[in-house]
């Protein structure tokens, strides 16, 4: 009985963490905007490099030779067709696949009629913070104090994934 305790639990806890990621991200474009647009996804370039070095002496000599490899992906320019009262990031993650998200402004009932009746969407300033995705939703987390306790958050939809590739 407790080992299929522990297993439902286990079970449990391995889809939980499936679901709900939190990454480190950067901010390559940022648009914010109360029409219609066209937005470009902006063209990402990557580089990596590997080098080695071999050396060996002898009597008071030293002889070096060595070698650096380059590679790198491009990702092209995307145009991407929006609409809406909308805040729209193209982020960075960790394994360089470029996200899109967007948030709308917020339903806020104040008795204002229709346009009285939304609040804007918080807009991190600054072009690092973390991110909780959990399926095509985005809780956008960054620090607003000196001491960097205090935090605001956002949520936003996940539109698109691209490759680096």
């Amino acid at each position: 009985m407790k080992v299929a305790l522990t297993g439902i639990i286990l079970i449990f806890a391995v889809s939980a963490l499936a679901q709900k990621q939190k990454l480190d991200l950067k901010v390559v474009d940022r648009r914010d905007n109360e029409t219609d647009y066209t937005y470009v996804v902006p063209a990402h370039f990557n580089s990596y490099s590997n080098s080695s070095v071999n050396c060996s002496s002898g009597f008071g000599t030293v002889d070096c030779s060595g070698s650096t490899t380059t590679t790198g992906s491009a990702s092209p320019a995307r145009r991407v067709v929006l609409s809406g009262q909308r805040s729209y990031f193209s982020l960075l993650l960790p394994d360089n696949r470029l996200v899109i998200v967007n948030c709308e402004s917020k339903f806020v009932e104040r008795f204002a009629g229709p346009a009285g009746n939304h609040r804007s969407c918080r807009v991190p300033l600054v072009d690092h913070f973390q991110a909780e995705f959990n399926g095509d939703k985005a809780r956008l987390i960054w620090v607003v104090s000196i001491d960097g306790k205090k935090t605001q958050s956002e949520t936003y939809k996940v539109l698109a994934i691209f490759d680096s590739k």
